[in-house]
């Protein structure tokens, strides 16, 4: 009887065995999925994200991995909500963007928050250093934190100018330079920040957004032209220097990857660059929005471990999904604080829409 029952048990574990060897290739569950069919999915991103999507090891775990590739066009996340007939997903860099979509009833089948980027501040070495005379910036470790937001915001529509902090080779009045409020995502999230702290850092709502307006309209008419793309900015800041743009707004992952993939300049970027941490800030949250069954693969794929791992360690985006970790010492760049606090959330999807329509002469 016991040779019996063994030679059951062992027909069974043989059974179960192959079982999994047929559904689950790669075995024993840690294996690799599975491709499916080999499809193209076409849809609209930040242009934060190219760099990424243009990623070969990327590109070749979607491939053999999910049967995937990416064609993609580059659209701000305010624009994008209005390009997404035809399209499989829309990745913007806000979840404002998917509220916005959601109240005008656009179609969504799946969306998950698969990335996070604090909004930070570029400066360059005699920018920090006159900040910090000021007390509006201070360095902990190896980290610079805009510890007086509201000093720099009334430093700003005050009109003082640049040399009156000491920087006379800086021509005209301080200011921070950001996108386009109205199309771009960073610069959505800036003037989010922005009213917060008019608002004597409580979230503006649509009772107190009314007393904000005037101060933010003058905070970003001092700009003039403001860029659509968040890649752009950051690429003028880095190539025209301090005379340019003293100081812009944008994503922490942006150095992060701009010095991972240009390793050759890393010296040259902690002696010029300094990443400025405001204290509040904001998280600019990436939500994957997949407008069907096509998307919703998309969606499933960059939820691979290892494209997460290769987010962070390639191009500097902090994971949006529980238990991945984000080690700032793999990055190799100075002044990546291992957690971010003194976070305010944004307003509401209403009450941006009416500072952006504001800021749009609406």
């Amino acid at each position: 009887m016991r040779r019996a029952g063994l030679a059951v048990l062992i027909l069974v574990v043989l059974a179960v065995t192959a079982y999994q060897f047929v559904v689950h290739p790669g075995g024993g569950g840690g294996g690799a999925p599975t491709a499916g069919p080999a499809a193209t999915v076409r849809g609209s991103i930040g242009g934060e994200k190219v760099g990424l999507l243009k990623d070969p090891q990327f590109q070749k775990i979607l491939r053999e991995r999910y049967g995937l590739t990416v064609d993609y066009t580059r659209s701000g996340s305010i624009d994008m909500i209005k390009e997404a007939a035809g399209r499989d997903f829309l990745w913007p860099a806000t979840q404002i963007a998917l509220e916005m979509l959601r109240e005008k009833g656009g179609r969504i089948e799946k969306s998950e928050i698969l990335f996070n980027s604090p909004v930070v501040l570029y400066s360059r070495g005699p920018v920090t250093a006159a900040l910090i005379k000021q007390g509006i910036v201070e360095k902990v470790g190896d980290t610079y934190y805009i510890v007086d937001l509201p000093k720099l915001v009334k430093t700003i529509n005050s009109g003082t100018r640049w040399k009156e902090l000491g920087l006379p080779e800086l021509y005209g009045k301080v200011t921070v330079v950001s996108t386009d409020p109205t199309r771009s995502s960073s610069g959505t999230l800036f003037a989010g920040l922005l009213a917060n702290i008019l608002n004597g850092g409580e979230v503006v709502d649509e009772r107190s957004v009314k007393s904000v307006l005037p101060s933010v309209k003058q905070f970003f008419a001092r700009q003039g032209y403001m860029q659509s793309s968040s890649g752009d900015l950051f690429n003028q800041f880095l190539q025209q220097g301090m005379g340019s743009f003293p100081i812009i707004a944008g994503y922490e992952a942006q150095l992060i990857e701009f010095s991972i993939e240009n390793a050759q300049y890393r010296d040259l970027l902690r002696k010029e660059i300094t990443t400025l941490y405001p204290r509040p800030t904001v998280w600019s949250s990436h939500p994957f929005i997949a407008l069907n069954a096509n998307g919703s693969r998309l969606l499933t794929a960059l939820q691979d471990p290892e494209i997460q791992r290769l987010a962070w360690e390639r191009h500097g985006f902090r994971s949006g999904l529980i238990g991945v970790q984000n080690d700032p010492k793999v990055l190799q760049v100075n002044g990546v604080p291992a957690t971010v606090q003194n976070v305010i959330p944004t307003p509401s999807p209403k009450t941006m829409e009416r500072i952006l329509g504001a800021l749009a002469g609406n």
